[in-house]
């Protein structure tokens, strides 16, 4: 049977185990860091970045080791699955630079869907900010969130990724957060950003990291 710990009473040996509070924080995660609780091969983990305030919480989702920006961690496992599930068509916005100029054919063929492998990429919208013969620079929404899922858009058109970040995902943006840094979410924010019902119990405070 399965257990949504955020809404039954855990005992053990007859004596009842206290739930954790509930608590989700936004984490500007640097580039070479990895999203696991451990590495094998002894890189750095967001868990090492964050330390003892990301006790209880699990990642929402993954960004790969190049990948910089938002993250998020929580304590709620429902709202984890929620945000992540592609049914729901979370958009998540980021800031990409590739080699090689991209043209407005290429812009069309990302909104149009490409094959990447074995699945059918498409980018919910995309803008280009900057191109040049050497480098150009865009901002790409995704609403499916699959696995490299830009980097592998932009293979399909030959295009290689230097350079992503992620500045938002549903209502919640990045903002000023410096690598490495990270702040509380409140449920308030998480209604607003995602929508939904969340658990009565939140975390008011509001701390930052390096």
């Amino acid at each position: 049977m399965l257990v949504q710990p955020e809404r039954v009473r855990i005992a053990v040996d007859g004596r009842e185990r206290l739930r954790a509070e509930w608590r989700t924080i936004l984490f500007h995660k640097p580039h070479g860091v990895v999203t696991t609780r451990h590495d094998p091969e002894g890189r750095r983990t967001v868990y090492d970045v964050i330390g003892d305030e990301a006790h209880g919480l699990v990642t929402v989702g993954r960004l790969d080791l190049a990948t910089s920006g938002l993250l998020l961690l929580t304590s709620d496992t429902r709202l984890a699955d929620r945000i992540t599930d592609p049914a729901n068509a979370v958009p998540r916005v980021y800031v990409v630079s590739v080699r090689g100029r991209v043209g407005d054919t290429d812009l069309t063929t990302l909104t149009n869907g490409v094959h990447g492998g074995r699945d059918r990429l498409r980018a919910e919208s995309v803008m280009l900010r900057k191109a040049s013969g050497r480098e150009s620079h865009l901002m790409v929404e995704l609403r499916e969130g699959r696995n490299r899922e830009v980097r592998r858009l932009f293979e399909a058109i030959g295009h290689e990724v230097t350079r992503l970040k992620r500045i938002r995902m549903g209502g919640l943006e990045l903002g000023s957060l410096e690598p490495g840094q990270w702040r509380d979410v409140s449920q308030k924010e998480i209604r607003e950003a995602f929508g939904g019902n969340q658990p009565r119990r939140s975390l008011v405070s509001t701390r930052s990291g390096r």
